[in-house]
């Protein structure tokens, strides 16, 4: 059996860490799932990272500390109003907060992601930073909203070595922020020295290949620590429940081509929701959930579709992955 020219050929480029072209990105997503080149895509994607990252798999625990119906509607998110989900404002107490820390860092978490929404205060944000910078060592980042050089610099002073920022899918369409906004923010990182986290989301039927390979080659150009695919949850109420859902097999090719367009640049390659499919095509990076989830009807989304760390580690260890070697991102 013989792959075809054209894909062997962007196949053995991307195996030595060549540049792939957005043409190639989109010629790769369009493989046939059954394809002989779509398990050989699959198979170049996972040689790379485990030539680059190793057996890790990486656990980069996300908190999410306040839940309130958003102003801001974005449309995949069960936080909009639109939904009708959330109708009461809940912001996790500085107790619980440092329990979940505190616990994920003896389970051996990689990173403690804090996560807020757009309306959620950036001091207090600072704030909670200060107060686990003095009970973990798990490095900090942060997943908040757009912010200059002054927020960028006040972000490291108060502990976080990172920031979690994606120009989604949809953008200025499905939610009301413009594009080159939130590119602007990814620049601050650069600037003031904080590690850029991406992932191309909220993946879903409705977006074009041309859109999803953007958002790649967005990753890629700014040098994220990390990038890869997260797909659009629907959750029941959702403004998008029309479009449907990508499946899992679906995603994992998504984040095979990612895992090539980024070359030699990411320490870890991301996937989310935690499965099996993306890890054996480039993916080792999960995201274990307590507090708030755009994705979840429950307040508390541990007690929902939040995957708890020890799940994690076993999926990772499932599938030729170890979750106790140290971290390539920080």
């Amino acid at each position: 059996m013989k792959l075809k020219n054209n894909i062997e050929d962007i196949l053995k480029k991307a195996a030595d860490f060549g540049d792939i072209t957005r043409q190639d990105a989109m010629d790769l997503l369009a493989l046939p799932l059954d394809s002989l080149e779509s398990y050989a895509l699959t198979q170049t994607a996972n040689a790379m990272s485990r030539q680059t990252f190793g057996d890790k798999g990486e656990n980069h625990f996300h908190i999410g500390l306040n839940v309130e119906p958003c102003p801001f509607n974005c449309l995949f998110c069960s936080l909009t109003p639109k939904a009708g989900v959330f109708t009461e404002k809940v912001e996790f107490s500085e107790e619980q907060i440092k329990a979940w820390a505190l616990s994920a860092e003896k389970d051996g978490a990689d990173g403690l992601n804090l996560m807020t929404t757009g309306t959620y205060g950036f001091d207090r944000l600072l704030d909670i930073g200060r107060m686990l910078k003095e009970i973990v060592s798990t490095p900090l980042v942060a997943n908040t909203r757009d912010i200059t050089h002054k927020e960028g610099l006040a972000l490291l002073d108060a502990g976080f070595v990172g920031a979690y920022h994606a120009v989604r899918l949809g953008e200025g369409r499905d939610t009301p922020f413009k594009r080159e906004k939130r590119i602007a923010t990814i620049q601050v990182f650069s600037d003031v020295g904080l590690r850029w986290m991406n992932c191309v989301e909220p993946v879903g039927p409705e977006h074009s290949h041309e859109e999803i390979v953007d958002l790649m080659f967005l990753a890629k150009e700014n040098r994220a620590t990390y990038s890869g695919i997260m797909r659009r949850i629907n959750f029941p109420g959702s403004p998008m429940e029309k479009f449907g859902m990508i499946t899992e097999r679906e995603m994992a090719r998504m984040v095979a081509v990612s895992r090539l367009v980024m070359a030699d640049v990411p320490k870890a390659h991301c996937t989310h929701e935690p499965h099996t499919a993306s890890l054996m095509a480039g993916a080792n990076l999960f995201f274990p959930e307590v507090g708030s989830s755009p994705r979840d009807r429950e307040v508390e989304t541990g007690k929902g579709r939040g995957n708890d760390i020890n799940k994690c580690k076993a999926i990772h260890w499932e599938m030729g992955l170890n979750s106790d070697l140290p971290s390539n991102c920080f």
